[in-house]
């Protein structure tokens, strides 16, 4: 594992901290499930880590990956329905039991579960995977491996399957003595990764040396900043899930963007603080501020890793302002969050704490997930229909972990649309409706140029509040059956 899916894999001993990431794939009809036997089949042959589970290491040598002899295809590829009517709210509900299940640790870490019995005699495919497979965008490029472009797409030829005879030896134990010595030296060499071969060219130490104090005061800072989340009502956490998806049209949103003067992704986020500001307005607990955590991409062609990416934090202004000073502001936070997200890299960050012991690791993290409001993230798929065994995808409904925030709001952009979902800690968001029609009224605004926060707030009604809730809304989340 590289250093930053070794810091994934120990911080899931927290289960707040699950790096178990999905998404919901809606379907016209039910898949042919010979053919997407097939179709999976071919993809653990071209991305052997299907294949493959975790194997504990020794010291302070992170975990690797080991072919696992006793991969089955039928435990990771499964297939059930819903009760009748099979609603939506039924799909969803399932689709977040589903998603929460831990993985079992002795094999590959992934499933995929067709879903039959849902209205208009349509099918859903839940795909979930832990973020050591890969990230979002790793998701999409495995996609192609069982997608078509077309609903009766000619079948591919499989490729050979490796030979575990060829696979390369199991280390020695002198071997192994010399990687535990050698991985006292990880948090260096986690940095010296970064900054590039120094004996092949010394010239380079006076750069790097200062590459490596600037990366080493920005993970201080990070790690320093420990203010707590800034909204007064979504203060509580827990394991209780609730999912919400929305649909916005892709060209209308980038022409908003555009005259704006900027980015979707900062319209993404914009529509989102929009509509978490709304939502205290309605409760009664108006917020200036907010803290987001924002997923970059640092994927390039080059790239061989199967995670590529890095938080940032920014904070977001959830004010009453018009919607273009909002964005204007998102705009330069999210430029700032870009260009200081180097510094402070997930892969620098794992390499100095990976000499920690993982109950500090932990705790140390879920002090850093306590600063933060809520998480975005942000990933592009295809701009085309694609089909999964005869089967036409209708919608992509992405599902990020929320990581001890008060929800994570992930966007996939699809044939058109801009597809999210919305994965909401019922603990903290006393009313997920509120706040998911909240945000499709934000999207709305962006889209006509929006108008002040004070002339739309007013329009949302306030729903009754649970029974013993506060007034100025310190409203509680409404009792669990």
């Amino acid at each position: 594992m590289s250093d930053a899916e070794s810091l994934m894999w120990r911080l899931e001993k927290d289960p707040y901290l699950s790096s178990t990431v999905a998404n919901l794939t809606v379907l016209d009809t039910a898949p042919d499930m010979e053919r997407l036997a097939q179709r999976m089949i071919r993809a653990t042959r071209v991305v052997p880590r299907l294949r493959q589970r975790v194997k504990p290491a020794l010291g302070l040598q992170p975990p690797v990956w080991v072919d696992d002899h006793d991969f089955d295809l039928s435990y990771h590829l499964r297939r059930l329905a819903l009760a009748p009517p099979g609603d939506e709210r039924q799909l969803y509900d399932l689709a977040t039991l589903l998603t929460a299940d831990p993985f079992d640790r002795t094999r590959p870490l992934w499933q995929m579960v067709i879903i039959e019995g849902i209205t208009g005699g349509r099918a859903a495919l839940l795909m979930r995977f832990h973020h050591t497979l890969m990230d979002g965008e790793g998701g999409v490029r495995l996609s192609l491996q069982f997608l078509d472009f077309e609903r009766d797409a000619p079948e591919k030829p499989l490729p050979p399957e490796v030979d575990a005879a060829a696979a390369p030896p199991a280390a020695s134990p002198s071997e192994v003595a010399r990687d535990v010595m050698t991985s006292t030296l990880r948090v260096p060499m986690g940095l010296a990764r970064e900054w590039g071969d120094l004996l092949a060219d010394p010239r380079r130490i006076p750069e790097v040396s200062a590459a490596a104090a600037t990366s080493l005061r920005a993970i201080v800072r990070q790690l320093s900043d420990t203010k707590r989340a800034l909204s007064p009502l979504w203060t509580h956490r827990s394991l209780s899930r609730r999912l919400e998806t929305l649909q916005v049209p892709f060209d209308d949103v980038k022409t908003a963007a555009k005259e704006l003067g900027g980015s979707i992704n900062t319209a993404f986020i914009t529509a989102a603080t929009e509509a978490a500001g709304r939502y205290h307005v309605a409760q009664g607990a108006p917020i200036e501020e907010l803290r987001a955590s924002m997923a970059i991409s640092t994927r390039t062609r080059a790239t061989t890793e199967a995670n590529a990416f890095t938080l940032a934090r920014l904070l977001v202004p959830a004010g009453e302002m018009s919607i273009e000073e909002r964005f204007k502001r998102i705009q330069e936070a999210t430029d700032t969050a870009r260009s200081e997200s180097g510094q402070a890299s997930l892969n620098a960050l794992a390499g100095v704490t990976a000499a920690l012991p993982t109950s500090l690791l932990v705790r140390i993290a879920r002090q850093q997930t306590e600063t933060v409001d809520f998480g975005t993230s942000n990933v592009r798929a295809s701009a085309v229909h694609l089909y999964l065994a005869g089967s036409r995808v209708e919608a992509n409904y992405p599902i990020g972990p929320t990581g001890g925030t008060a929800f994570n709001l992930t966007l996939l952009s699809y044939a058109g649309s801009l597809d999210m979902g919305l994965n909401i800690d019922a603990a903290a968001v006393a009313y997920p409706g509120m706040l998911r029609n909240l945000m499709v009224e934000s999207f709305e605004d962006l889209v006509k140029r929006g108008r002040p926060l004070r002339a739309t707030a007013s329009k949302t009604a306030k729903p009754r509040k649970p029974e013993g809730a506060q007034k100025k809304g310190k409203a509680k989340p409404a009792k669990k059956s």
